[in-house]
């Protein structure tokens, strides 16, 4: 059973979290991120990964978007909204219902 939920990113943008109970992973290059998931996905139920990383990691994301866990959710950091969360949502919630209902008017 899957209990844990960590965080992934940049140190400023995920250590407020570890406050929340949350694990955080501060990473500094992108292939230490690409590591740094693919030890976090068998034992961590729902992944938090900046969308600046999110962005850098479409392939090896790509992998578990049809499986039910890990559940990777991306989030803005501290720099600022990419919209790629939103972008993701929308994506998904597309496939499920064959429309897409959660466009900005």
């Amino acid at each position: 059973m899957y209990k844990k939920i960590g965080m992934m990113g940049g140190k400023n943008s995920i250590l407020p979290f570890k406050g929340l109970g949350i694990d955080v992973f501060p990473v500094t290059d992108l292939e230490e991120a690409k590591r740094q998931l693919a030890e976090m996905a068998p034992e961590y139920g729902v992944i938090f990964i900046t969308e600046r990383i999110v962005e850098q990691l479409e392939n090896e994301i790509a992998q578990y978007d049809n499986q039910v866990t890990p559940a990777i959710i991306p989030v803005p950091s501290s720099s600022g909204i990419l919209g790629i969360g939103m972008q993701r949502l929308q994506k998904t919630v597309e496939e499920a219902i064959g429309m897409a209902i959660l466009q900005d008017d």
